[in-house]
């Protein structure tokens, strides 16, 4: 296979023939969260070929989806069949295998296992703030 020529969407299918619990739209949010931390960081970064570390990585991820989803980001992760960031990790080493994402030698899983919890980045945002019990009601 010529990855070179590959499209994106034919290492999504091959990504899901070799581990199918991902659906294919988080491969794509993937690709736009690595694109958006990438696009970011150069602004910060002294050459162009710097690259990006896992922590890194799901940091941009946490902050595409709240933007994009708001309060349904957990109902639409677990669509997905992300629960954890150890889960977007597997993503990552799923693609880096067929050749779509590189990686450098420092580059490991777990670089991804339990960075943040998902509740306390996607739920926890939009909780509304509760008075403390020692104010006094108005």
């Amino acid at each position: 296979m010529d990855y070179e020529q590959t499209s994106f969407e034919e290492y999504i299918r091959l990504a899901r023939e070799a581990d199918p619990r991902f659906d294919a739209d988080a491969y794509l949010f993937l690709r736009d969260a690595l694109d958006l931390t990438v696009r970011e960081m150069r602004k910060q970064w002294d050459s162009e070929d710097r690259h990006v570390s896992g922590p890194e990585l799901l940091d941009g991820f946490r902050r595409l989806a709240l933007q994009q989803f708001g309060p349904m980001v957990p109902t639409v992760l677990e669509a997905w069949g992300i629960r954890c960031t150890d889960d977007v990790g597997d993503m990552v080493f799923n693609l880096i295998e067929i050749g779509a994402f590189g990686k450098s030698d420092s580059d490991s899983k777990e670089d991804f296992v339990a960075v943040y919890d998902f509740h306390d980045a996607f739920v926890l945002p939009f909780r509304p703030e509760t008075k403390l019990e020692s104010e006094p009601e108005p």
